[in-house]
């Protein structure tokens, strides 16, 4: 049932949010990396820069999503699953687990393709699972808020704009320079968005760094995402189905 519900994604999707995380990483380590400093001390630019590109698949992912929905809503095809009696959360639902699950392929080859250019973590199996939960609370959440932007939009092309604040977000974060870099006019949006403790977290787990309260910041901000999603989706959802 997850594949019928996810046949309106466009067909060239499933490659761009494969390939393109992985391209902005060899651009930002070969053409930028040399002359970025990291304020880390003997730390290589792409082990600094890695979980900043796994919180852009999350990105990339999820903004499939909006896309598919939109799609769906207006191809007519919800109301052939209505006449199934399949309610809208399940309708939804099909559309993240098929987000998160390419987004999770998409991290996997990212994290293969930078071992093979010098990535070298040294996180203990705490730290790996750690890092992996908050990674997958971050993909569920921006899947769920990538829907419900979906059923905002009217049309596919205005779904891809909206979508345009989950793929800057990881910019005027931590994630490819440091914070303290950026002019002072930035810094409190900087640290005080949800990608950053994120960001924070999966660099600290994945290098077995002290990571304070990053964590439960970043799990928390996901926790509020989805919970603001879920019910943003189901308002949604019925209205345009009425």
């Amino acid at each position: 049932m997850s594949e019928a519900l996810t046949t309106t994604a466009p067909p060239h999707a499933p490659l761009t949010s494969l390939m393109l995380p992985v391209m902005l990483m060899l651009i930002f380590v070969y053409f930028f990396g040399g002359a970025i400093d990291t304020g880390i001390p003997h730390t290589a630019y792409v082990t600094y820069v890695v979980p900043g590109v796994l919180l852009l698949c999350a990105g990339f992912g999820a903004a499939t999503t909006a896309v598919a929905v939109s799609e769906d809503m207006k191809g007519g095809i919800i109301d052939r699953f209505r006449t199934l009696d399949i309610g809208g959360a399940a309708i939804l639902a099909g559309h993240v687990g098929a987000s998160t699950a390419r987004s999770l392929v998409s991290t996997a080859l990212v994290l293969g393709i930078a071992l093979l250019i010098g990535f070298r973590p040294t996180a203990t199996a705490t730290g790996w699972l750690l890092a992996l939960a908050v990674l997958i609370a971050y993909l569920v959440a921006l899947s769920w808020l990538s829907a419900a932007i979906g059923l905002l939009a009217r049309t596919p092309e205005a779904a891809g704009g909206f979508t345009f604040l989950m793929l800057f977000l990881p910019y005027p974060s931590s994630a490819f320079v440091p914070v303290d870099s950026m002019p002072a006019w930035l810094h409190g949006f900087a640290e005080h968005q949800p990608v950053t403790p994120a960001i924070e977290s999966l660099r600290g787990l994945l290098l077995d760094q002290p990571v304070g309260n990053s964590p439960w910041i970043a799990l928390t901000w996901a926790a509020g995402i989805l919970l603001t999603a879920v019910v943003l989706s189901g308002v949604l959802f019925r209205v345009r189905t009425r």
